[in-house]
């Protein structure tokens, strides 16, 4: 397996899993799914300070992780968002883990101070990941979303960095 920081030409394989997790699960509050352009421009915006990790297998993208901006406010700017993605096909491979480990390294590296996880309630899988990478549960939000005919709740979990 490898780490890598995406690029655009890596855009198609990270809609086609993002896509995914839009149409049919609840890991996602997206309901739209994304256009290539719209991926292309997603990833651009993270150029820089945050940015977006790809792990591959045998040369194809197995996931991707990010980090976003966690709020617009400038007193946030030392906070950013991750979000961890795999491919059905690659799950239970260890992609996740890689992922996440790498996605700890980036933001401390950039000097971020702490990094937040909001997972929809009920996805255990991500939440085990997640603690598993030194994140707590500091909250829950009870029903915040709607999908899937669905009200979900969202965990919050979060990790000190420095």
């Amino acid at each position: 397996m490898e780490l890598r920081h995406a690029t655009g030409a890596d855009a198609e394989a990270i809609r086609e899993i993002y896509n995914r997790e839009v149409t049919e699960t609840t890991n996602t509050f997206d309901i739209e799914p994304r256009s290539l352009a719209e991926q292309k421009a997603w990833i651009a915006e993270r150029e820089g300070a945050l940015g977006v990790l790809v792990a591959e297998i045998d040369g194809a993208v197995a996931g991707f992780a990010s980090l976003s901006e966690f709020r617009p406010r400038p007193a946030y700017r030392t906070t950013v968002e991750s979000s961890v993605y795999v491919a059905e096909s690659a799950r239970g491979a260890g992609v996740g883990r890689e992922l996440m480990v790498g996605l700890v390294d980036v933001a401390t590296k950039r000097g971020f101070h702490t990094i937040v996880a909001n997972i929809a309630g009920g996805h255990e899988a991500s939440i085990a990941l997640h603690h598993a990478a030194g994140f707590e549960i500091v909250g829950t939000q009870r029903e915040v979303g709607r999908k899937m005919g669905a009200w979900l709740d969202l965990v919050v979990m979060q990790r000190m960095l420095a």
